[in-house]
């Protein structure tokens, strides 16, 4: 009979490509291992893997059978998890992704009272690009992400949060620093520094000041938001960050200030996302409650002091 554990072994090695590797992901012996999925392909009948001493590689019928496989396994997981639903709230383990643009800023926000008001809930939290974690929930490794909108999530749901406009940071010697707003057509968009692409952040602040592409400089991008303020701190340019950025940034960096950008907004909006049936959708929105309590309570006395 084909167990779980056979399916769990065989979806490790797809993942890691490597009986090693996925051997020590399952905890297991790599012998056990092994074994285990040599008797899944003699019970199936066919070859799931091709391996020699350098290298392992997924056979196409293998790849049809693993799809299978996920599927049999995320179903798995939603029944445990809708089973535990039906007691204590948020006392099931839940694994969430972070973009970060949004991890350094909400996460110690909200962690202190997500763990007061819960504290059975053992949240694993991974910090990844946006379609890194697209596709880690689409196949189940993840249950939820926090991502910023619009962005292409077919074939998911997305839970609305939060929205948020972007601000510009610059140096406090810059003329424009003392505005309280400032409209796209008054930036200079040679000297706008923005993240390198494949990062979300940059496509929304391009589309908020109604820019291309092409009018930023390759040569004034940063690969994280925190090297773009280290370089808009050396007289570098100036960026655009979004609202839940700034008290981090303004009480780190003194010299530095904060402009609304006005242009029609909200700017981008903060979603969790998940499969089209997930069970833990109560969890969500006791996650969304929470954290929207939190992000206006703390940007609340922040906005008055910008």
């Amino acid at each position: 009979m084909i167990t779980l554990k056979q399916l769990h072994y065989a979806l490790a090695v797809d993942k890691t490509k490597h009986f090693k590797k996925a051997a020590e992901a399952c905890s297991v012996s790599q012998s056990a291992l092994s074994s285990a999925i040599s008797e899944l392909e003699s019970q199936l009948g066919i070859q799931l893997f091709e391996r020699d001493n350098k290298s392992v590689m997924t056979t196409p019928i293998g790849q049809l059978v693993l799809e299978k496989a996920q599927s049999i396994r995320m179903q798995v997981d939603e029944l445990a998890l809708l089973a535990q639903s039906e007691k204590q709230p948020l006392s099931y383990p839940i694994s969430m992704g972070v973009i970060p643009t949004i991890a350094p800023f909400l996460l110690p926000v909200v962690l202190p009272a997500l763990r007061e008001q819960y504290p059975q809930l053992r949240l694993t939290i991974i910090e990844e690009q946006s379609h890194v974690l697209v596709d880690m929930v689409r196949r189940g490794e993840l249950d939820t992400a926090v991502l910023a909108l619009p962005y292409a999530l077919d074939g998911l749901h997305a839970f609305e949060f939060w929205q948020e406009d972007f601000y510009l940071i610059c140096h406090h010697d810059l003329p424009y620093a003392e505005a309280d707003e400032l409209r796209s057509d008054q930036l200079d968009p040679g000297s706008l520094l923005l993240l390198k692409d494949g990062h979300c952040l940059k496509d929304h602040a391009l589309a908020a000041c109604k820019l291309q592409p092409s009018t930023s400089s390759e040569a004034l991008a940063g690969t994280s938001l925190g090297t773009l303020i280290h370089m808009v701190e050396g007289k570098m340019g100036s960026t655009l960050v979004p609202h839940m950025a700034l008290p981090q940034i303004l009480k780190e960096h003194s010299a530095l200030r904060a402009v609304h950008l006005n242009e029609p907004g909200p700017h981008r909006k903060i979603a969790f996302i998940t499969r089209l049936n997930y069970a833990g959708v109560n969890n969500i929105q006791l996650l969304m409650k929470l954290f929207r309590a939190q992000l206006d309570e703390h940007l609340g006395v922040i906005r008055a002091k910008v």
